[in-house]
């Protein structure tokens, strides 16, 4: 399954989150987001987008923890190399985490559909492989 720019390019949700530091005081600072088919982009500043950070989803392991509080509902991003990002949104918008969680279940899907299709397409490559499923069937 080959994937378009335009898929992988997608925007599926922009706005504001906040973000807890990894300092020793651990602020919530605000951060504008901006959430594509393939990754989570995090800028410090609205107006500037050329500084900032992507976290690919493909380094995303899950979204835990999610707590909701009156103001607020938290949410803990684990990546692979599971380190833990800290972040809150609004209780009245829609729900980051809900769609970080959406985003994430989409991005596995297309690649484990991706990945069984290239199995298959080299399977089909090799015709020893066909030779030897054909002498064991029944």
């Amino acid at each position: 399954m080959k994937m378009s720019a335009a898929d992988i390019c997608q925007v599926l949700k922009e706005g504001e989150l906040e973000k807890r530091s990894d300092n020793l005081l651990q602020f919530w600072k605000r951060k504008t987001c901006v959430l594509t088919t393939d990754s989570l982009n995090i800028y410090a500043d609205t107006q500037k987008r050329s500084k900032g950070k992507e976290l690919k989803l493909q380094s995303i392991k899950k979204v835990d923890c999610v707590e909701r509080t009156g103001k607020f509902v938290y949410f803990t991003i684990v990546t692979t190399d599971n380190k833990e990002i800290d972040f809150r949104c609004s209780g009245e918008e829609n729900c980051w985490n809900a769609v970080i969680t959406m985003a994430l279940i989409d991005f596995q899907n297309r690649k484990a559909i991706q990945d069984f299709k290239t199995r298959q397409d080299n399977e089909s490559a090799s015709p020893g492989q066909q030779e030897r499923r054909m002498a064991r069937a029944p």
